[in-house]
């Protein structure tokens, strides 16, 4: 016995505990036989039968084809990543983007949208809600599980917007609340360049570091971290908000100098190409990031930073700048990689906090990511056990 099964006390836990012991097995593993299933989640043939024809009829899992086998072969079954999907959602000032998933992170479909600005509170999250509404318009089969948005603002724990200053009509809104009542599942929110982080240690350029140092560049700038291979969000949700450090320049001449050029990637492309000026003005740009870089690195000294937003396009014609610079104001410099999800980054970061959140109501666990029960992707409470929604009061350790 693995010690998971219990034998007294409240039925309804002892029931929630099989259940969840079943869909642990099953979850990351080949299909398997009844008796493989009980002697691996330690449970009785009987309790595994039971916990079997109420998860079949969940649509959790599935009886699979059988084996060659000589006389009469065993029932086997599978986890169903396909049986819910979750939604992953970028809101940014002029553009949302929507992901949609299986189980597994598979990424179904994706979609993008403009954002028209201004307007009212309102009017950006009925817009917002439309983005994800019209994603979902032609996939009658897709059962939402949960729904995550990433926004360039503090969140607190609870998915309350606390400040953004791209978004200030949002300055207030518990959006995580707003957004719940959209398409019939828990959504859940996060700082975008947090959510770009979660993203890159799932499957993008950070998958072996364990410290290291998130940067959004683009027509904002944004940072997040991860420490110890879990995000770092602080006491209010404000960690790596280096930015609002006026000294440091990430609202000055120098950023909005690249930030606001009438183009971008020809500038990128010209200083590439070694043009004095374009040079020169990348240098600026790339030496105010990095003083806001190394306030970071100098206190938490990370493995990695990771330069993501739009400005990864880039490549090395910005990384570079940025580590000549790193190498000069650091004791002991990260290594400076680019993004290899670019612009997606947000989105695919999302749809792992769907993830996370949805698998620790199924699992029972705030720990999914170490359990290893979200694999990588091939593109990160209440109505009862048998229904298996997620149980008030769940959300993912660390938030």
């Amino acid at each position: 016995m693995n010690g998971t099964a219990l034998t007294g006390g409240d039925p309804t836990l002892l029931r929630r505990l099989n259940t969840e012991a079943v869909l642990r097995v099953l979850r990351t593993s080949e299909p398997m036989t009844l008796t493989r299933i009980g002697k691996v989640a330690g449970l009785s043939r009987q309790t595994v039968d039971v916990v079997i024809e109420e998860l079949t009829e969940a649509g959790w899992i599935e009886e699979v084809a059988p084996e060659k086998a000589v006389g009469r072969p065993a029932r086997r079954y599978r986890f169903r990543s396909e049986g819910r999907h979750v939604l992953g959602i970028d809101v940014g000032v002029t553009k949302t983007s929507c992901v949609l998933a299986d189980l597994d992170g598979t990424v179904l479909a994706s979609a993008h949208a403009d954002a028209a600005a201004g307007g009212t509170a309102g009017e950006r999250l009925e817009a917002v809600r439309l983005a994800g509404a019209s994603l979902l318009a032609d996939r009658p089969e897709v059962e939402l599980g949960g729904l995550a948005l990433g926004v360039p603002a503090i969140v607190d724990a609870h998915g309350l917007v606390r400040l953004s200053t791209p978004l200030p009509e949002w300055n207030g809104l518990d959006l995580a609340a707003e957004a719940s009542t959209w398409f019939g599942c828990p959504a859940h929110v996060e700082n975008d360049a947090n959510l770009a982080a979660l993203a890159e240690h799932w499957h993008g350029a950070a998958r072996d570091a364990t410290d290291f140092i998130q940067l959004i560049a683009g027509r904002r700038s944004g940072a997040g971290m991860m420490l110890g291979g879990r995000l770092h969000r602080g006491r209010g949700g404000a960690a790596g908000e280096i930015g609002a450090l006026e000294v440091l320049g990430w609202e000055g001449q120098a950023i909005d100098d690249v930030r606001y050029a009438s183009d971008p990637a020809g500038l990128f492309a010209d200083a590439g190409a070694g043009d004095a000026e374009a040079v020169a003005r990348v240098d600026r740009y790339a030496q105010v990031v990095a003083q806001g870089l190394a306030a970071m690195i100098l206190t938490v000294n990370p493995d990695l930073v990771v330069i993501g937003g739009g400005l990864s396009r880039a490549g090395d014609t910005i990384a570079d700048p940025i580590r000549k610079h790193l190498d000069r104001i650091c004791l002991d410099p990260p290594e400076v990689v680019v993004s290899l999800l670019g612009t997606e980054a947000v989105s695919l970061g999302a749809v792992r906090l769907a993830l996370e959140h949805l698998n620790a109501s199924l699992f029972g666990s705030h720990s999914t990511a170490s359990a290893g029960l979200l694999p990588h992707p091939v593109s990160p409470g209440g109505a009862g056990i048998g229904a298996l929604r997620p149980w008030p009061g769940e959300a993912v350790a660390g938030r």
